[in-house]
């Protein structure tokens, strides 16, 4: 029985900034790809029966540049959709709303078809990503390459927790966490592992 380790994608603009980034397709900053670079030694050697990435361009380039070329984009992976907080920092939504909690109180209705997500809707989403690791992990490790939010809701459900658990799972961009089990319980295993430091003065 295979592990499922977790990824989430390198720095972007915004997740440096502190705004909310969903649908908000950024590339990675310079550093972000030196993050994503440095994943690879923590991945090689493993034989994966499953890797699947989110169809946006922070975790797909995060991906090909930790060298899991292979990975699959699921539409599942995406992360948790903010509506009328895209692009917001939570400072500035405390402005007007002392007090908010995106675990508790969820996001007003954004434009262009974007109605927000609550914690039991990305938890459905988690479910069937689950779903499909369960068949994958008798042949292997399963690695997903993923999004700060969603890959809390996904840890939580795991566990066995709630879907609004997830934010007692603080994670920090370009890290490899690891899901295992202990007496045939899931657990985790390692969290928020990096190589090493990238040093932010080369940029």
């Amino acid at each position: 029985m295979g592990d499922l380790l977790l990824v989430r994608h390198g720095e972007t603009e915004w997740s440096l900034s502190g705004q909310h980034t969903s649908f908000t397709d950024l590339p990675l900053t310079d550093h972000g790809e030196e993050q994503a670079k440095s994943l690879a030694p923590l991945l090689s050697g493993r034989t994966f029966s499953l890797a699947l990435t989110s169809p946006l361009h922070r975790a797909l380039r995060t991906a090909e540049l930790a060298g899991v070329t292979w990975a699959v984009p699921d539409p599942d992976l995406h992360e948790w959709d903010y509506g009328g907080y895209e692009g917001v920092t939570t400072v500035d939504i405390h402005r007007t709303r002392p007090g908010w909690d995106l675990w508790t109180d969820g996001v007003p209705p954004g434009s262009d078809g974007h109605p927000g997500e609550s914690p039991e809707e990305i938890g459905r989403r988690a479910d069937r990503v689950l779903a499909r690791v369960d068949t994958a992990l008798p042949d292997g490790d399963v690695l997903l390459v993923a999004h700060g939010h969603f890959l809390r809701v996904l840890t939580a459900r795991r566990l066995g927790l709630p879907p609004a658990e997830g934010r007692l799972f603080q994670l920090a961009t370009a890290t490899v966490s690891r899901l295992s089990t202990e007496h045939g319980r899931p657990v985790i295993a390692e969290w928020n592992v990096r190589a090493h430091p990238v040093d932010r003065s080369s940029r």
